[in-house]
Parts: structure tokens; C-alpha cells; sequence
């Protein structure tokens, strides 16, 4: 086991856990230069803007093609009146998303640590399947809030059985829009569900449960700062958020959320992977 006792009690207790120096400094640097490699060679030819506040979130055909593809995503306020960029291409992609961790030989590697299938068998997965991955870049400046959220909104299983694998590729301070998470939160309902329309072009959210979510700043909500190579572990049903970076740093991190394969994955989930492109674990 890599996780200890009291590491597991503090994951059933508070629905999140903080593991230092997770992975190495050298990998976090590597997946780092590989994101901005990838960066470089996209051509904006379709620009899809990343919305962070959930109610506004795209449903384009680029955003529903992504759980397939390795797709760039544009920072909200990335961009003048008139459609320029307000920055360079690098310093105004908000993520790469959604399967690069099947399709890039780097994010690949990363996320196959066998210490990371270790975590998951720790805290309870059976067979575990690697879902989808973001990179996120939280640019300096413009790095957009991500609301308080629970990721079983987006990621729907029956039973629900997703976690989500946070990774600080660089340090993750309050001035550069740390995460912040609520203790115990874990064992609320889950509010609602993004689904697909019913003919497959859109998406929408789907209320099931009137409990609001924690404001930011909120006293129940929790700062969680991390140095480079600090995992993340959170709760499918975790409310969450992060804070906009107006700072002069970016916050660089990795996300993989896992899924328990013996879990209904229904058709009604955003995310779908080609039958010829099946999801894979560890």
C-alpha cells in the first residue's frame, strides 16, 4: 500500500487527500514541456473557448469530439473585442483535453505510474479505468475561476465512482487560484448532471438536488496550496472550485479522473469514446 491509515481515514473523513511529492519534479517538468509542445503545433483554425462558469459551458461540436481527441481550449479572456489574441498562442490556451493520456506517448507514461495504480486500489478501485485527462494552464492574468463544482456532474456512472487525480505541475498557491475544497462535502447529494441533449448535438444540466453549493470564500470551503509533484486526490461527489489567477504565475496542473469499470457508463455522458478507441486502466 502506498497510502497509510491515517491517510486513508483522512480520505473517508474530509472526501479529499493531499499526497506530497506524488510524483517526481522531473516527470511534472516533462509533461510541462510536452503540453507546451503541443500548444505550439496547434492551429487555431477552430477556436473553442473553455467557459469556466459551468452554466455558459460550450457544447460545440469541437468541445463533444475532445473525449476522443488531444483538443486545446481557449482561456475566456483570451481574446480582444475584435477576436485577436490578447497574448501569445501559449499564454492564452486555458486546457488540453480530454484523452491525451491514451493518445500521447508522455501523458501516457505519466499517467501509468504504477504508484498511481497503487493509490487507486488504496482507496478502494477494483478495476479502474482512466476516463479523461486535462491539462490545465491557469495563465497568468487571464487563468479563468473554475466555479464550485462536483465532477459526478460531469463524469456519470451507476454507482457513482468517479475520483479525480489532481496534479500540481508547478506550485499551487492562494495568489495564483490554489484549489479550495470543503471538508466532508463528499457526503452531500449531487446536485445535478451535464448530459447530452437527447438528439446528441448539445448538452444541457440536469437538476437533481435544490442543496446549494459552497460560495467561494464561503467558510466551509478549505484552501488546498500544493508544491510541484503533489497529488490530489477528490471525491466524485467533492464540492470544489478554484479562484481566477490575476497573478503574475501560471498555475500549471494535471487532472485524471478514473471510473470503476464494473460502473454503467450510460450514453447520456458528454463524453463518449469511439468503439474503435475503447477506454483502457492502468
Amino acid at each position: 500500500m502506498v497510502l497509510d491509515a491515517k491517510q486513508l481515514a483522512t480520505w473517508e473523513r474530509d472526501g479529499f487527500l493531499v499526497v506530497p511529492d506524488a510524483v517526481a519534479r522531473e516527470d511534472c517538468e516533462r509533461l510541462k514541456d510536452r503540453a507546451n509542445e503541443i500548444v505550439d503545433a496547434f492551429d487555431p483554425a477552430v477556436v473553442s473557448v473553455f467557459t469556466t462558469h459551468e452554466q455558459q459551458r460550450s457544447s460545440d461540436e469541437y468541445f463533444l469530439a475532445s473525449g476522443d481527441n488531444v483538443s486545446c481550449f481557449f482561456e475566456e479572456d483570451a481574446f480582444e473585442p475584435d477576436g485577436s489574441l490578447r497574448q501569445a498562442k501559449v499564454r492564452s490556451i486555458n486546457k488540453i483535453g480530454h484523452a491525451q493520456h491514451d493518445l500521447d506517448d508522455e501523458f501516457d507514461r505519466f499517467s501509468r505510474q504504477a504508484v498511481l495504480a497503487d493509490v487507486a486500489a488504496d482507496i478502494g478501485f477494483e478495476d479502474p479505468l482512466l476516463l479523461q485527462s486535462m491539462y490545465i494552464f491557469k495563465q497568468p492574468q487571464i487563468g479563468g475561476e473554475v466555479t464550485c463544482h462536483q465532477d459526478a456532474t460531469f463524469l456519470v456512472t451507476v454507482p457513482s465512482s468517479v475520483v479525480g487525480l489532481w496534479f500540481a505541475i508547478e506550485d499551487a498557491t492562494l495568489d495564483n487560484g490554489c484549489l479550495w475544497a470543503e471538508p466532508g462535502g463528499h457526503r452531500g447529494p449531487l446536485r445535478r448532471r451535464f448530459v447530452r441533449d437527447e438528439d446528441g448535438g448539445g448538452t444541457r444540466f440536469e437538476p437533481l438536488d435544490d442543496t446549494p453549493l459552497p460560495e467561494p470564500g464561503a467558510g466551509s470551503l478549505v484552501p488546498i496550496e500544493a508544491e510541484q509533484g503533489t497529488l490530489v486526490l477528490l471525491h466524485g461527489l467533492l464540492p470544489h472550485w478554484s479562484d481566477a489567477n490575476r497573478s503574475d504565475r501560471s498555475r500549471h496542473a494535471y487532472t485524471l479522473h478514473l471510473i470503476e469499470r464494473s460502473a454503467e457508463y450510460p450514453a447520456l455522458n458528454w463524453l463518449q469514446r469511439r468503439p474503435d478507441n475503447p477506454l483502457r486502466g492502468f
